[in-house]
Formats: structure tokens, C-alpha cells, sequence
């Protein structure tokens, strides 16, 4: 028999939920394309549609705002553009403004020349500075075009969630537009679209339990969108080509749908955190966690363990049975030096250990993550008597 293992790393990929599973399973016995007229075409079009409701339901959106991607890296690629349509029209987005602790996919820029992007810094929290956004938006030169402003909810790294109300007052108050990632919120605190919380929204399927491969840009409105980053056959209302992965949206719509009722039970998921920084304040009285000082997703923490790298110590924690991250897990298996801490001035060298919960996280899971952390700090304890 395998051993126990503990998987916290959420932040990373949600554990496929059952329901996602079953949507999938009824999808791929859809063998029609769903831009098929007769009916079994229409009976795959169904399919699609109803995931469009629930992941528009998940944000308090309206469906037909609604655009599946590949996935939230290709849906910041498509919406960080300097080119945009209104209706048969064009409009010009002559500059975009990002977060230094954003996530790479908005960090890089997307479809912007380097020249044309300004990078906002964080306190020492993470949180946005609003007063340098503010001062650099009422800079912005509008005969150019307007400014464009990304920026995440939540953090993928810290949890630590931005004061998006605030941010969104800035914007519309110099006429930009906000574009912002809600891959980490979304499931997580609530999320709404009708009541002015952004312009345009970046979601992924596989952080809220769906499949990997399918995300979505959800819009305020249909009356200005970006040039197609994908052209093809007219799909997705010409916003994005190529026929759809009908199983993996059905995934995505289940998952939405699962996310939604579980923001009721948030309060046990954050227990499960606080339970884990319990551990590692008692075992490390040392250990620094990052960015409680501003408000956090539930199910989040990253700390620090002063003298231990956080590869070694992820690599000690695997052998131990325990899945984490040493920060993000988006730049294919590579750890390195954090630049969200470095961002929030802890320089370029330090790395840190993220735990991510959900609503399956078990007391077994924690005990294997307390043994765990308890080898460790163990370890390092001998080091020290032996230096």
C-alpha cells in the first residue's frame, strides 16, 4: 500500500472534484461540434452554454459575457493588447500599468512592447501602492489612448487580496480600464461583477477543481473587446477561435458551480490555515509569514524558515509526504528567489515555503504536515549545536 501523502498546494491546481469529473465523462459522449446545426450539434451547444451560466454565476456575471480560453495565461495574453474593437470601430490602449508582484502572465506584459509598460510597487504587505497609481494614471497622456490597468485579486503567492474597489475607483476615475486576475479569488471570496468590481476578469478552471487546459475572460459588458488573439472559424462570438473543448468547459462549468456553494464553508477552510500557522509559529518560533498584516485568502500561507532554502526544505517536506510550493509553480518546475517578497522589499535572495488548503484538507493532512515541519526544524536545531 502507497504511504499517506498530504497534498497543500492548492494555489498550484485544485484536486479534480467529482462533479467536474462526471460533467467531463457526459461531454465526451458528445461526439457533435458544438457549431454544428442539427441536433446532436445543438445537444453539444447546450453543453457549453450551461457551463457559461455557471461560471458566469461564480462572479455574478452574465453569460454571454462569458469567453472560454485555454486557459488564464492565454486570456491575459488576449486582454493585455494595445489594440481593441468597438463594434465596427477601434480603440487605442497606450500604455498598461501592472503590479510588481502580479503574476508573470500579467507581469510580462502580454501583447505590449516593453517600452509601453509601467510597474506600480507594493508596501511591504504586497499591497498595491494606490497613491503611485493614482499619481501615474493622472500622468497618462489620453490623446495617446487610454491606460490599462492589470492587476490580481489575491495573490497566488502571499493570499494577500488587493483592495480592488479602490483600485477600480482610481481607474474609472482616469478613464482606464481594469483588467483584473482573479484566478486565486475566484471560489475563494466573493466576487461581484454586476456592482462595478472590474472591467474584465481572468479566470482558470483547474484552481477551483476543474480540469487544466480551459479558462476565461469574463467582461462587464460586449462593447469593447481586444483584437482576437486567436483567429479563426467565429467561435466565442469572434472573440476567440478554434472549436471548443467541450468536456473540459463542462469541467470548468461543474467546478464553477461546486465553488460557488462551497464560499459557504470558507470559515472551516481558514480554519485549516490557521491551524497549520499554529504549527509553524510553535515548531519555528523564527519562521516569518508574509503579508498578515493585510487581509488573506482563507486557505493561504507563505512562510520563511531563516537558515533553511525553501527548495530544501520543499524537497523535505515531499520525502516526508507532503506536497507544497517554494512560491508559484507556474514557471515549469523552476524554484528560485520570490519576486513577490522581493517586490515587497525583502531583496532578491529569499524564498519561502506556500501551503495552500481546501475544503478537503484533513486533520491527517495536517499531522503528516506538522511531522514534516517538526523533522525539519529538528534538523536545523543539530545544525545549529554542531556550528
Amino acid at each position: 500500500m502507497a504511504a499517506k501523502r498530504a497534498y497543500l498546494d492548492y494555489n498550484a491546481s485544485a484536486p479534480l472534484l467529482p462533479a467536474a469529473r462526471e460533467a467531463m465523462v457526459v461531454a465526451l459522449d458528445v461526439a457533435a461540434n458544438p457549431s454544428s446545426v442539427h441536433a446532436e450539434g445543438r445537444a453539444a451547444r447546450r453543453l457549453i452554454e450551461t457551463a457559461r451560466r455557471e461560471v458566469a454565476a461564480l462572479v455574478s456575471a452574465r453569460a454571454e459575457h462569458v469567453v472560454f480560453t485555454s486557459g488564464a495565461t492565454e486570456a491575459a495574453s488576449t486582454l493585455l493588447a494595445p489594440d481593441w474593437q468597438m463594434g465596427r470601430g477601434s480603440v487605442r490602449m497606450s500604455r498598461l500599468y501592472v503590479c510588481e508582484a502580479d503574476h508573470p502572465c500579467l507581469l510580462n506584459g502580454g501583447r505590449f512592447p516593453a517600452a509601453q509598460v509601467t510597474r506600480i510597487g507594493v508596501d511591504a504587505n504586497g499591497i498595491a501602492d494606490l497613491a503611485a497609481l493614482a499619481a501615474a494614471l493622472g500622468d497618462h497622456d489620453k490623446a495617446d489612448g487610454l491606460p490599462l490597468v492589470a492587476i490580481h485579486a489575491a495573490n497566488n503567492e502571499t493570499g494577500v487580496i488587493q483592495p480592488i474597489d479602490r483600485i477600480a475607483e482610481i481607474v474609472k476615475a482616469a478613464g482606464g480600464i481594469l483588467v483584473v486576475d482573479a484566478v486565486q479569488a475566484a471560489g475563494r471570496v466573493s466576487i461581484d461583477m454586476s456592482a462595478g468590481y472590474a472591467d474584465y476578469l481572468i479566470l482558470s478552471s483547474h484552481k477551483i477543481g476543474g480540469p487544466k487546459g480551459v479558462g476565461a475572460i469574463v467582461a462587464a459588458a460586449d462593447l469593447m473587446m481586444p483584437k482576437p488573439l486567436i483567429n479563426g472559424g467565429g467561435q466565442e462570438k469572434g472573440h476567440r477561435g478554434g472549436t471548443e473543448n467541450l468536456a473540459a468547459i463542462s469541467g470548468f462549468g461543474a467546478a464553477a458551480r461546486e465553488a460557488l456553494a462551497g464560499l459557504l464553508a470558507i470559515d472551516a477552510v481558514r480554519e485549516r490555515r490557521d491551524e497549520i500557522e499554529a504549527i509553524v509559529k510553535m515548531l519555528v518560533p523564527d519562521a516569518e509569514i508574509f503579508g498578515t498584516g493585510a487581509p488573506r485568502l482563507a486557505n493561504t500561507t507563505f512562510f520563511a524558515i531563516a537558515g533553511i532554502k525553501a527548495e530544501t526544505a520543499q524537497i523535505a517536506f515531499d520525502l516526508a509526504g507532503v506536497a507544497l510550493s517554494a512560491g508559484s509553480a507556474c514557471s515549469s518546475g523552476k524554484v528560485g528567489p520570490s519576486h513577490v517578497l522581493k517586490a515587497m522589499g525583502y531583496g532578491d535572495s529569499l524564498g519561502a515555503l506556500r501551503v495552500s488548503v481546501g475544503s478537503a484538507t484533513g486533520a491527517e493532512d495536517i499531522e503528516l504536515f506538522r511531522t514534516a515541519l517538526a523533522g525539519i526544524a529538528q534538523r536545523r536545531a543539530g545544525r545549529e549545536q554542531a556550528a
